[in-house]
C-alpha cells in the first residue's frame, strides 16, 4: 500500500526517478524500512518495473531462511521458506488472493464484486484459495530439494512480471475513492521492459550460481504467462480491467504455476 503523504506528488524525474523507484518498489512490496518517503508519481511509476527485483530478493532471503533449517527435513524447511516470503511480504499477495477470490467467487455483478474487496473479512472461497495455494507451493518446494534457491530466487522474481504486464495491458478500475495503488498503476511498456531484464538477470544470476536449468526455466515461463494471460482476460471480463488485489492474486496463481511446473518437468527427468 502507498502512504498517504502531502507530498507524494513532487516532481521527480530522469535517472533518479527511475532509481529510486527500485527503492519506492521495495516499500511496495515489503515490510523492510527503506524508507525514502515522499516519492513522486514517476517514482512510484517506475517501482513497476522494479517488482520482479524485489522478488528476487525476497527469494534469496526467504531460501537463506530454507538452508539454515535443511537439517530438519525438506518439508519443514519449505513451510519455513513460505512463510518467510510471507512475512517480508506482509502477505500482500496472499491478501490480494483471497480478497479476489471471495469477489470474484461471490460477486454476482461488478458492483456486488467490488463491495466484497472492500470487506476485511475472508469468506469461504478466499479461505479455500489461500490454503490450496500455501499447500501447493509449500509441496512443491519440498520436491524440488535440494535446488530451492535458485528455482525459488527465479520464480519470486519472475511472478512478479505479471502484475506489471497486466497494469500495463489493462484499465485500472478500483473505484478512485477506494484506490491505494496510485500511481503505480500508471506502468507503461518501458516499466515492462525493464521488469523483463529484471527477470532476465535473476535467471542469469540463479543458472550462474545455482545451476538454474535452462529448459525447466523457460518451461515456468510459459506456464506463468499462460495464467497471468488467463488471469487478465477473466478480469477485463469480470469487471473491464485489474484491482490491486486481482494483481497480488495473479502473481500467487503464476508462482504457483511455474513451481508446479518445475517439479512436473522434474517428475519426468
Amino acid at each position: 500500500m502507498i502512504p498517504d503523504d502531502p507530498h507524494e506528488s513532487r516532481a521527480s524525474a530522469g535517472p533518479r526517478a527511475f532509481f529510486r523507484g527500485a527503492r519506492a518498489a521495495a516499500t511496495l512490496l515489503t515490510r523492510l524500512p527503506v524508507g525514502g518517503f515522499p516519492y513522486g508519481d514517476e517514482e512510484w511509476r517506475w517501482s513497476a518495473g522494479h517488482l520482479p527485483l524485489i522478488g528476487g530478493a525476497v527469494g534469496f532471503f526467504a531460501s537463506i531462511a530454507w538452508a539454515i533449517t535443511a537439517g530438519a527435513g525438506p518439508l519443514v524447511s519449505a513451510v519455513v521458506a513460505v512463510a518467510v516470503a510471507a512475512v517480508l511480504t506482509g502477505a500482500l499477495h496472499e491478501d490480494g488472493l483471497a480478497d479476489t477470490a471471495d469477489a470474484l467467487g461471490g460477486g454476482d455483478s461488478r458492483e456486488r464484486v467490488f463491495a466484497i474487496l472492500k470487506d476485511h473479512d475472508i469468506g469461504s472461497y478466499g479461505a479455500c484459495a489461500l490454503i490450496l495455494c500455501t499447500l501447493l507451493r509449500v509441496a512443491t518446494l519440498d520436491r524440488l530439494d535440494p535446488d530451492v534457491p535458485s528455482i525459488f530466487c527465479f520464480v519470486s522474481a519472475a511472478s512478479r512480471l505479471g502484475p506489471t504486464v497486466l497494469v500495463a495491458a489493462l484499465p485500472y478500475v478500483t473505484p478512485s475513492a477506494t484506490a491505494k495503488s496510485g500511481p503505480v498503476t500508471t506502468a507503461r511498456l518501458e516499466q515492462v521492459v525493464v521488469a523483463a531484464m529484471w527477470v532476465a538477470a535473476v535467471g542469469a544470476a540463479a543458472h550462474l550460481l545455482g545451476g538454474l536449468p535452462w529448459g525447466q526455466a523457460i518451461a515456468s515461463l510459459v506456464a506463468g504467462a499462460a495464467t497471468v494471460a488467463t488471469c487478465g482476460a477473466y478480469f477485463r471480463k469480470r469487471v473491464g480491467g485489474v484491482t490491486g488485489d486481482f494483481l497480488g492474486a495473479s502473481q500467487q496463481l503464476a508462482e504457483c504455476a511455474m513451481l508446479l511446473t518445475f517439479a512436473v518437468v522434474r517428475g519426468h527427468h
